[in-house]
């Protein structure tokens, strides 16, 4: 209680050297105390909001956990520089035009819904309270990308992963994000205009099940139709369809029971404190 008592005495005695009278007193002490409580709660949110960041990103050494340890051993190390990239890639994308895209408003216009937002590009005059926010909705970019890393294991070039990280990152998911999760976006919740005015009907997205894991779903499976199958998988190296597929097991089994325990821990612990967008 000692350092409550302290901050509200330092507060009197600020009120009474600006020489108010007594209302005056009684309004300079509610307004302080009323902007300590606002400046408490920014705070804790923000605390709060990096340690969610910090859970969400964890999940990346889930991923290349299990990435590694279901490839061969002699493709272990590509398959650890491709998580990598994925938060490189993410990073560049999602700064440069994704939280633009996703979350700014569109201007000239009233307000309203619209596809994309055209502000804040390389977050550009954004607010310094937002930084924490275009942190966390990072996280879940680069996690979106990273779903598609075991898709494309062993059969993808650094360079042509490194240019699918910047492309669904800067553009894909944002709009994505745009339509379900930001205040613009005609499928959230706030807004209900997917049916019209009439009917009140949104969408409600808990923890990136629909944002993030559908999209890296359904992206890793058009990676899968485009790239097809790892050559010795089906066919020998000169074409021949194999009579029976060749076996490609995971080099350790211990690595991918780590990395399902990352994700039931961070699934819990999301679970537990309610960790949404």
């Amino acid at each position: 209680m000692e350092p409550s008592n302290t901050n509200s005495h330092s507060i009197m005695e600020e009120c009474i050297a600006e020489g108010n009278s007594d209302e005056g007193l009684l309004e300079c002490v509610t307004s302080s105390l009323s902007r300590n409580d606002e400046l408490l709660a920014l705070g804790i949110d923000f605390v709060f909001l990096m340690f969610s960041t910090a859970l969400v990103f964890f999940m990346q050494a889930g991923f290349a956990m299990l990435c590694a340890g279901s490839v061969r051993r002699k493709n272990v190390q590509n398959s650890m520089l491709k998580n990598l990239l994925d938060a490189c890639g993410a990073a560049i994308g999602f700064w440069t035009f994704g939280y633009a895209f996703a979350y700014s408003p569109y201007l000239p216009g009233d307000g309203g819904t619209s596809f994309i937002g055209n502000q804040h590009f390389a977050l550009n005059d954004l607010e310094p309270t937002e930084y924490s926010f275009w942190l966390f909705q990072f996280a879940f970019a680069a996690t979106s990308a990273t779903i598609v890393a075991g898709t494309l294991a062993e059969r993808c070039q650094m360079i042509a992963y490194l240019c699918y990280s910047l492309v669904l990152t800067g553009l894909v998911y944002p709009i994505v994000v745009r339509a379900i999760w930001s205040q613009y976006g005609f499928l959230n919740f706030r807004n209900g205009q997917l049916f019209g005015e009439e009917r009140q009907v949104g969408m409600i997205d808990f923890a990136g099940g629909g944002v993030v894991h559908v999209t890296g779903g359904i992206t890793a499976l058009l990676a899968t139709k485009i790239l097809g199958p790892r050559k010795g998988r089906f066919y020998d190296y000169r074409g021949r369809k194999l009579e029976t597929p060749a076996p490609f097991p995971g080099h350790s089994a211990a690595l991918q029971v780590r990395a399902f325990l990352i994700f039931l821990f961070d699934l819990v612990i999301r679970f537990v404190f309610k960790i949404d967008k």
